[in-house]
């Protein structure tokens, strides 16, 4: 997998797990749904869903930075060749 497809799943799954979790949206969409019976354990899944999401975000971080010092190193050690 790309680093940026995974970068990209991070940040949109953490955007969408903290609104779910900071504000009532999910509340009014499932009551709009009729499945407001889910909400006794959405916080059981939600929660969780965002620790998820932050750490694909850090690990495709993580991965960008150690490809960018990679492709850097790579670049100074051409340089002394040339």
């Amino acid at each position: 997998m790309k680093d940026t497809t995974i970068l990209k799943t991070g940040i949109i799954g953490s955007v969408i797990a903290a609104i779910c979790c900071a504000t009532p949206i999910l509340v009014i969409a499932l009551g709009a749904l009729g499945l407001s019976a889910w909400l006794g354990w959405v916080d059981y899944v939600l929660i969780p869903a965002l620790v998820l999401f932050l750490a694909i975000t850090a690990y495709g971080l993580w991965r960008r930075q150690r490809a960018a010092a990679c492709c850097a190193s790579e670049t100074q050690s051409n340089k002394g060749r040339a």
